[in-house]
């Protein structure tokens, strides 16, 4: 699971910093890696070691990433709450943006976070 500290100007110009969480579970990794049939991983592999990405498909891998791995965790711990109100209520903020633009312009970021939500001991993908 990834803690991610995101700062961003809300709508009504008031600055906030918040923890937002980010996990996928190994089934729902498992679920993304058979629904491309090349593997999800290789798809990510290939779209990082493109000269030219295609920025359609880039957008959208990048999108169903934090979406897919955005949720809330229970007061417990025991859950990690995840639903299409969840995931459109963190869509429809800046820290939303601010994080998918930070994944998009800096690769080493994009990496590091496909990493961290990613129950696998080999990493999904490299900057290099």
């Amino acid at each position: 699971m990834l803690k991610k500290k995101i700062t961003y100007t809300d709508f009504n110009g008031n600055k906030r910093e918040e923890n937002f969480y980010f996990n996928f579970t190994k089934a729902e990794a498992a679920e993304l890696q058979a629904s491309c049939p090349e593997g999800y991983a290789e798809k990510l592999t290939a779209l990082g070691n493109a000269e030219e990405p295609n920025a359609k498909e880039l957008i959208a891998v990048f999108k169903e990433i934090i979406l897919g791995a955005y949720g809330i965790k229970s007061d417990d711990g025991t859950r990690f709450m995840k639903s299409k109100e969840i995931s459109d209520g963190f869509y429809q903020t800046e820290a939303y943006s601010n994080l998918f633009f930070e994944l998009a312009e800096n690769a080493e970021a994009a990496a590091e976070f496909i990493n961290s939500v990613m129950p696998i001991e080999k990493p999904v993908l490299s900057a290099t």
